[in-house]
């Protein structure tokens, strides 16, 4: 086996990544040392390392520098001996086994190319960061026929450090690396991958990738201000696709386009903002050739930003392709005022009208702009003015927020203020804030502009916070949103200013305006040179050093305070070791994540009753929405590890964290969320597969159940047999959350949530529930098309969408007042009682709608997957289901068309009796009132 070495102008890592092939398990290894000429004492060590292990390593040098690698390795393989051949950069390491690993890989399966992990090491780091390259590609041995089993391979793993190829592959094939021309790697590795007879991944770690951050001297491939670097990319995947071409593979030029889309083109992209114009034009001129030979439909395959992205360079539209960019570095971030044409939301108005192709690229709806309220924006703000106002430390800064579809309405009330805060992460300084004197409605936009005096108003340390960074605060009538200033323009923000730090001015004086990588303005303290490397020397000499290992040690100490491991021992070593506080009693909806459910309804009735009591609820993100007269406690947090620890009572619908013990004093009622359709707990294939102490662990977190609330005998048999509970840990009383559906069955009147919706007295109310889908990501694609829905039935019924709340959807404003999103709201009991029907696939909410004994469509598209790849159902449902059965959006629409809401009533009557009486005979409308008499009527105010 033979390791081509290259190295240029790199003498003092090149005996390192020679001696990691000395030094590997498989001895029969020669090194072929290629130095492509450098100008210091490289090949001098090279012919060094020759002479002290003759016959295993050689040493050769280029007659001229190649300015690549392409060169020295084609020198290289030529010069070797070895069967099988091995790249390898000079500033990189084999590990110890990688050479037996191909190897023994090569001959068992024959292949002519072996390829195992890189893992990319960030050296200059402080703990050297490793990051794994394209892991989900070496989980496992595998061989290929053919490239065309794996494109992801092709496509991703572009790497020819990594592998071993047989030689005659390489010299019988006529294999070279291009010269001349950078990113060499990406055509070598295609051409042996088409080439290769065999393919075998193994998930061996192979290579360790040196990465240096703060290298004085960019990488080649890391000069992306330069022109030429992006013309060498544009040529390389030409000569790719010429080969792929050549090889008749037009799947794998499809993935290729694809990943240029969301990859390649994007590395640069997020630098346009930073260029001239010249480089722009140059930039755009050399793209749009090549996006030319992108198949359109690649499009479709990435992220809408991406696609946008790259059809405004395709047409040179500046003015909405630099926004665009800084969306593509900024995800949150909403950056074009957007247009809205037949009910769909665009990224801008040019284009759409005399291109069809740009109407479906420039279609943003999905990522749901739309919804979006002003509190929730995070809209572009683009910098127009910055300058020094005389000599006195006085900034005029202006710039015009984005108002995306006029969220923010010409009358609404307007004021603003300037954030200055240190960067630093840990450091809990004051901020500093300055008014904004002008703020106005322009059109599209909000216009501002203030004068920020930093000499009297900014005080920082000087040494520990050196770079500040600005935000903008808009509150629009009383809600507000945060900005950051966006400088897009080169050369706008320079000069520096006076400022007074806390500590001394002998540190420094003075800030400078800086962009950061995401586009951002920001200053940065700029240090007087002696009094600099004064407080250099301390930072290097024994009291810098002291210093800053107090620094980290104290940073230790407090992240292993906040750790989870930490705040579990705090709760068993100290929480529970404190007394069981009376009457305190905590509660908890779907993991914290919701103000919902039964253990509400027993909240409601607790406090209806007058009991006296102490309640705590859990929450997760933001505690909008949960009651105002109890404590609140995100969950956790020490605050509610110490309110568990000392509760007489829990009470929740899920599961609090399964590594906390229940103490025996405090009872656990657990209300659980749904009668079960699919299989849980130990019926389900996933639990009986786990180990022995696995299952007894689980069992534990189980048994903590002091009362399980069951709503009927199917309960019995399929929630409380699959959770082994007790026989004496079962209430048979009912879901408290559907005492309110009971009493909803012989309400007259509409529930006030209609008006709050806005839905007309003369439409019915359909509700769709579905339940969770994993879909690779929480967006949830709805099964029928919203648009031909409200088309077709709009006049007659208002839809209200209810995606599960591990999901989210988004419905386009052609729907808007006919198909309504309510899936952020809390409890779905309220709005169970709205519907006038329900329509769901498999989800729990069938059971509890089935109380009201209204129409209810079952909708279950993908059954054969759910019930058969999935884990499972406890019935079928298709013979059960009291109501008709759909399995496709026509069929759907032919029963709406075809039977009214009454007359499902009526034909469906006694199936729903049935299905009551199955799956909620204790359901009597009294659960809660029952609860509370039984465990809490003693907490009653006299």
């Amino acid at each position: 086996m033979s390791v081509v070495v290259i190295v240029y102008n790199d003498e003092a890592r090149l005996p390192t990544a020679v001696q990691s092939v000395l030094e590997q398990s498989l001895r029969s290894v020669e090194v072929v040392i290629v130095d492509d000429h450098s100008t210091d004492g490289s090949y001098e060590v090279a012919r060094r390392l020759a002479a002290e292990h003759p016959g295993r390593v050689r040493a050769y040098q280029l007659a001229e520098n190649s300015g690549g690698c392409g060169a020295p390795r084609n020198h290289g393989i030529q010069q070797t001996r070895g069967e099988y051949v091995l790249f390898l950069d000079s500033d990189d390491v084999l590990q110890r086994d990688a050479c037996r690993n191909f190897l023994e890989a090569a001959e068992t399966t024959g292949a002519d190319l072996v390829s195992g992990l890189t893992v990319r090491v960030h050296v200059d780091s402080r703990h050297r960061k490793e990051v794994k390259w394209y892991p989900w590609l070496y989980a496992r041995t595998r061989t290929l026929e053919s490239i065309a089993e794996l494109p992801d391979l092709l496509v991703f793993d572009t790497l020819s450090t990594n592998k071993c190829y047989r030689r005659e592959l390489l010299v019988d094939g006529g294999l070279e690396f291009p010269v001349g021309i950078h990113y060499e790697d990406l055509l070598f590795s295609a051409q042996a991958y088409t080439a290769a007879r065999r393919i075998t991944l193994i998930p061996n770690r192979v290579y360790d990738w040196n990465v240096v951050e703060k290298a004085g001297a960019k990488s080649i491939s890391n000069r992306r201000a330069e022109i030429a670097n992006f013309a060498h990319r544009m040529e390389i995947h030409r000569r790719v696709d010429a080969l792929l071409a050549e090889k008749d593979m037009a799947e794998l030029k499809f993935r290729k386009d694809v990943k240029f889309l969301k990859h390649d083109l994007v590395l640069h992209l997020r630098d346009l903002p930073f260029r001239d114009a010249a480089y722009r034009q140059e930039f755009a001129a050399l793209a749009r050739t090549y996006l030319a030979s992108v198949d359109p439909a690649a499009y479709d395959e990435v992220e809408p930003i991406h696609a946008v992205c790259a059809y405004l360079l395709r047409e040179s539209d500046w003015d909405n392709l630099l926004p665009a960019v800084d969306t593509l570095t900024n995800r949150d971030k909403v950056s074009a005022p957007l247009t809205e044409r037949d009910g769909r939301v665009y990224w801008c108005a040019e284009h759409i009208d005399e291109d069809p192709f740009a109407r479906r690229i420039l279609d943003v709806t999905e990522l749901g702009y739309h919804t979006r309220p002003v509190g929730k924006l995070f809209p572009r703000n683009e910098l127009t003015e910055y300058r020094q106002e005389g000599q006195g430390g006085v900034v005029r800064l202006a710039g015009r927020i984005t108002n995306p579809l006029g969220v923010i309405a010409p009358g609404a009330r307007l004021t603003a203020e300037l954030e200055f805060s240190a960067r630093r992460k840990g450091l809990r300084l004051q901020t500093f804030r300055f008014p904004v004197a002008t703020v106005r409605h322009e059109g599209p936009y909000v216009s501002w502009a203030a004068s920020a005096n930093l000499s009297k108003g900014l005080r920082p340390l000087g040494i520990v916070d050196a770079v500040w960074d600005v935000r903008l605060h808009l509150d629009v009538d009383g809600e507000r949103t945060t900005t950051r200033l966006t400088a897009t323009r080169p050369g706008l923000a320079t000069g520096e200013v006076p400022v007074r730090p806390r500590l001394t001015r002998l540190v420094a004086d003075r800030v400078e305006p800086e962009i950061s990588a995401r586009g951002h303005l920001a200053f940065r303290l700029v240090p007087g040179k002696k009094a600099n490397d004064l407080v250099l020397r301390g930072l290097q000499g024994t009291p810098g050093r002291l210093a800053k290992a107090g620094y980290r040690k104290a940073k230790a100490l407090r992240k292993r305070a906040t750790s989870g491991e930490t705040k579990l021992r705090v709760y068993h070593d100290v929480y529970l070791r404190m007394p069981v506080q009376k009457r305190l009693v905590v509660f908890e909806s779907h993991l914290g994540r919701q103000y919902s459910d039964s253990p509400r309804a027993i909240y409601e009735e607790m406090r209806r009753q007058g009991l006296d009591f102490e309640a705590v609820w859990s929450y997760t993100g933001r505690p909008q929405g949960f009651p105002a007269d109890a404590k609140l406690v995100r969950r956790w947090s020490l605050p509610y590890l110490k309110a568990l620890a000392r509760a007489e009572f829990w009470i929740d619908n899920q599961s609090y964290p399964l590594k906390l013990t229940k103490r025996p004093g405090t009872t656990y009622i657990q209300t659980w969320h749904g009668s079960a359709l699919k299989r849980m707990g130990f019926d389900e294939a996933g639990w009986k597969l786990k180990s022995r102490p696995e299952q007894a662990e689980q069992q534990r977190t189980l048994d903590r159940f002091d009362h399980f609330l069951i709503r009927s005998e199917h309960d019995v048999h399929t929630l409380a047999k699959a959770f082994r509970l007790r026989e004496k840990t079962l209430l048979r009383v009912g879901y408290p959350r559907n005492d309110e559906l009971v009493a909803a069955r012989e309400a007259a009147e509409r529930p006030p949530l209609a008006t709050e919706l806005g839905i007309p007295a003369d439409k019915k109310v359909l509700l769709y529930a579905p339940t969770f889908r994993q879909q690779g990501g929480r967006r949830f694609a709805l099964p029928f098309d919203v648009d031909r829905f409200a088309e077709e039935f709009g006049d007659e019924y208002v839809l209200l969408v209810r995606a599960h709340y591990l999901n989210h959807v988004v419905l386009p404003p052609s729907v808007r007042g006919r198909v309504i999103d309510v899936s952020d709201h809390h409890d779905v009991t309220p709005l169970l009682a709205l519907a006038d029907a329900l329509v769901t696939d498999y989800s729990s909410v069938m059971f509890d709608y089935a109380l009201l004994d209204r129409p209810m469509l079952f909708f279950p598209y993908d059954y054969e997957e759910y019930v058969h790849e999935g884990r499972g159902t406890y019935f079928d449902l298709l013979e059960r289901a009291p109501g008709p059965v759909v399995r496709t959006e026509d069929e759907l629409h032919s029963v709406l068309r075809e039977q009214s809401l009454e007359e499902q009533t009526v034909k469906y009557a006694s199936a729903r009796e049935r299905f009551v009486a199955d799956f909620g005979e204790y359901d009597e409308g009294t659960a809660a009132q029952r609860i509370v008499d039984e465990f809490f009527t003693d907490w009653r105010k006299a």
